[in-house]
């Protein structure tokens, strides 16, 4: 919704000292280095995975990116249609030459490009076939600028009853924009490639504002490419700093609020609040990509020490059900009841097949159980197997 300038508001661009962003690097130095740790104990995840494993973990991570991406800004993507397009572009399944290209194959582009390119020069031009990309299907009810500057009314963020809204920001002008991005992509190419920056890229786009929808989804696109330019493209994707934002969205808005001028504050341009929200954000991300590469280095180390064992088809899925989702989210543990319905086969085959685990040394039973109430975990090796 647009509305007129208000003129008593002090925008964080209308300050004198704009782009000249200030933050406290006490406040934030301990919160980079946390981060720092966690990407360098992902790394070491990827020395227990094999090829096909990263490329699974790609596939979730991107996919949960993508769909997150833009719930955050309400469109609702069809999850199949997009995991579908990653295993293509990942070479997880064959092409589909025949088939007709949509939404989903397009962002899935995106984001690829974002977290492969990271090393080209950013242009105007990249950013625009981004936007075209994202809407060459678009079925907007007004009519919309695609790849190239929004238009000449003012963008304004508004909520509220009618003749109730309330102003939560307004974005710079049109005819400010051209001079804005030039300002944006030069100090983006010229910026070394360092967490603060990614904090920075992905405020700086959303206060310029400068296309007439999507500017949430490609500032985040832009956020993950200096990522992958920091990680060397190591890590990048095997966690989704989306979900982490789709999950508190409050707390996203709040965190803009609190920097772009719709809180005021005595020092309008410094952006520590933002930056601690960003890297929390980031650090809780990467927590829950290492949660997941977890049950991937159980799951493997696993399997590699019982490799030579012969389980059978039943077996197999039942430690395969427990080893994907993590032995603490396997709530109640395993039982003989649990057994019966994820192997779908009889009592007396269960007890067979559990007493046959057992001796192979692939569950144990938790101590202070018995009878009806026994219950079962999967022993975890501590390391791989050399052999």
């Amino acid at each position: 919704m647009k509305q007129k300038t208000t003129q008593q508001s002090q925008w964080i661009w209308q300050n004198d000292a704009y782009p000249h962003f200030s933050y406290d690097r006490e406040v934030l130095d301990p919160l980079m280095q946390k981060i720092t740790l966690e990407q360098g104990k992902l790394i070491a995840y990827l020395s227990l995975m094999d090829a096909n494993n990263i490329k699974q973990t790609r596939l979730n991570a991107l996919e949960n990116e993508i769909m997150a991406s833009c719930a955050i800004e309400g469109e609702m993507l069809n999850r199949e249609s997009v995991r579908s397009s990653i295993q293509e572009k990942l070479g997880l399944k064959d092409d589909a030459h025949y088939r007709s290209r949509n939404k989903e194959d397009n962002y899935v582009d995106i984001l690829i490009d974002a977290n492969t390119h990271y090393a080209e020069t950013l242009s105007l031009e990249k950013i625009f076939a981004w936007h075209h990309a994202m809407f060459e299907t678009s079925t907007h009810l007004y009519r919309m600028n695609i790849a190239t500057f929004r238009g000449d009314g003012i963008m304004q963020v508004v909520s509220g009853a009618i003749g109730k809204e309330k102003v939560y920001y307004e974005a710079p002008p049109r005819e400010q924009l051209e001079r804005e991005m030039q300002d944006f992509i030069a100090w983006y190419n010229n910026t070394p490639n360092i967490l603060i920056k990614a904090a920075i890229t992905h405020l700086w786009f959303v206060i310029i504002h400068p296309l007439d929808d999507g500017n949430g989804r490609i500032a985040r696109a832009l956020t993950d490419r200096v990522l992958s330019s920091i990680e060397n493209s190591h890590i990048s994707k095997l966690y989704t700093m989306s979900k982490s934002i789709n999950d508190d969205r409050k707390s996203y808005y709040a965190a803009l609020e609190n920097t772009t001028g719709y809180i005021k504050k005595q020092n309008p341009l410094d952006i520590t609040d933002w930056c601690r929200w960003f890297f929390k954000t980031l650090y809780l991300a990467l927590m829950d990509a290492q949660k997941s590469l977890s049950y991937i280095a159980d799951k493997t180390k696993f399997w590699d020490v019982h490799k030579v064992d012969t389980l059978n088809a039943r077996q197999t899925k039942v430690m395969n059900k427990i080893l994907d989702m993590g032995r603490e989210n396997f709530k109640g543990e395993l039982s003989k009841k649990k057994y019966i319905t994820i192997a779908d086969t009889t009592p007396a085959t269960a007890s067979r097949d559990i007493a046959d685990l057992i001796e192979k040394k692939c569950i144990k039973q938790v101590a202070g159980t018995a009878g009806k109430n026994t219950r079962y975990e999967v022993i975890i090796p501590t390391s791989q197997s050399s052999s």
